[in-house]
């Protein structure tokens, strides 16, 4: 699987690019944003890559950074997006922004998107909705992740705040900081 890119910019449409990567030409999909951002031809870039197999066809997609590839994933995998409309939605504005749009359920947030009519956008807003804030709480902070942890275990959440406060700050490795607890919770 081909999941990052490096080479010089050979060619500039208006949906991909062609890059160089030591003698080898990749035909690359970009968002409109992204394609507006390139440099010029013959400069080098770097981009994360998503490589779709079809029984026809390998198509490869890019990202300047692997928080947008991610968001392109998770889209790419709701029944009804396929990868040219995913990329289309990516180039939509920033990735802060669509993630709150959808949140919030904006429906008009697909009307410029070929194809995606009010009832699909709809249907599309229900699922990204749980997948987004899936997304969000694997992404919490490190003493969040902790308290999860100890929640599971059973700990009541008061008592875990209380024993995390007492965690010496130090002590940065999120699995020492967690058996550190344990010793507090044990005392």
């Amino acid at each position: 699987m081909i999941s990052y890119l490096q080479g010089k910019i050979i060619l500039k449409k208006e949906k991909f690019v062609v890059l160089d990567v030591n003698g080898v030409g990749y035909k690359v999909f970009l968002s409109k944003k992204s394609i507006l951002s390139l440099p010029e031809i013959g400069q080098e870039i770097k981009l994360h890559a998503f490589l779709d197999v079809k029984e026809n066809a390998l198509n490869l997609y890019g990202f300047s950074t692997y928080e947008e590839l991610e968001f392109f994933e998770t889209l790419n995998d709701i029944r009804g997006i396929g990868p040219k409309a995913a990329i289309e939605l990516s180039s939509l504005g920033p990735l802060d922004k669509i993630k709150e749009r959808i949140l919030n359920q904006d429906e008009k947030l697909f009307s410029s998107i070929p194809g995606i009519g009010q009832k699909k956008a709809m249907t599309i807003i229900l699922e990204l909705t749980g997948k987004i804030k899936n997304i969000s709480k694997e992404k919490t902070s490190e003493g969040d992740e902790i308290e999860d942890a100890l929640l599971n275990l059973g700990f009541p959440k008061q008592k875990i705040k209380e024993v995390l406060s007492k965690v010496p700050k130090e002590i940065k490795d999120p699995q020492e900081r967690i058996k550190e607890a344990f010793k507090i919770l044990g005392k």
